[in-house]
């Protein structure tokens, strides 16, 4: 990897709505990411292809993050990983910084949080290759001197084995409550009637699922689902006619309004309705 070429990260999450807002975030600062909803998948996605970072929520269905993180360790003692969690716990986070963690992060984290932890991460692993590449060259240079009096002697080429190529299936269905939603369609389906979504629309309703639980400020939607920074009284009014347009098409599903609840003055959030199958 050189310094011109973008990193590769992998996000590991059993919520789709978290692993969908992760990887967003991740893909707007110029990162690949590939995605997966377990440990076994992580480490499918491992051997199928060079990761530079792993991030990975420690509560997965098949195995603890930690034992992903023990796994990944085992395979490359270089590699870089990121654990995420909502439930944090001193022995945990003790466990986790034993094991080789690079940092350990409690969801639901900033944007710029997430960022400034996988920044920090994709340094040392380029740094790390570096000095590999470094060694490498030594070794290299090393050999070629004390086997210099060999040089007419034909010498069969080493091709580097490739790893076969990845080929990231098309993201799956997610439930919030009665509705179903389509990363990369950009289309909602309930009761048996299906409507597209705006990109804008698409985003905020899933942003709010990845942040379910808490109360997100109109500031920090245009942020995170527009990309750019205005005051909290500005954001309030972007934010409004893009909530009210996504209402009224759950509305015409039979799908409740209040799946999006207005909380005057503060923000949104998602009402019960939309906790996650």
């Amino acid at each position: 990897m050189t310094e011109n070429q973008a990193a590769h990260a992998l996000a590991v999450d059993v919520d789709a709505a978290s692993r969908y807002s992760m990887s967003r975030t991740l893909r707007r600062d110029g990162y690949v990411v590939i995605e997966a909803a377990d440990g076994q998948e992580a480490l499918e996605r491992i051997d199928q292809h060079e990761f530079d970072l792993t991030l990975t929520e420690i509560r997965l269905p098949d195995m603890a993050g930690i034992e992903l993180l023990r796994q990944i360790k085992a395979r490359s003692p270089e590699a870089i990983v990121i654990l995420m969690t909502a439930a944090a716990s001193l022995e945990t986070a003790v466990e986790a910084l034993r094991l080789g963690a690079w940092d350990y992060l409690l969801k639901p984290c900033s944007s710029q949080d997430l960022c400034s932890s996988v920044g920090r991460g994709i340094e040392r692993a380029r740094r790390l290759k570096r000095r590999r590449q470094l060694l490498d060259g030594i070794q290299r240079d090393a050999r070629a001197l004390a086997h210099e009096d060999f040089a007419q002697t034909p010498r069969e080429a080493k091709v580097e084995r490739q790893r076969p190529p990845y080929r990231e299936r098309a993201s799956a269905a997610l439930r919030l409550g009665p509705l179903t939603v389509f990363p990369g369609r950009y289309q909602a389906a309930a009761g048996g009637e299906t409507v597209s979504l705006t990109p804008t629309e698409f985003d905020l309703l899933l942003y709010l699922a990845a942040h379910r639980g808490r109360i997100v400020s109109c500031q920090e939607l245009v942020r995170e689902v527009r990309g750019y920074g205005i005051d909290e009284s500005e954001a309030r009014e972007v934010v409004r006619p893009h909530v009210s347009n996504l209402r009224g098409k759950l509305k015409g599903m039979g799908v409740d309004a209040d799946l999006v609840v207005n909380v005057r003055g503060i923000g949104y959030r998602l009402g019960a309705a939309a906790e996650a199958d």
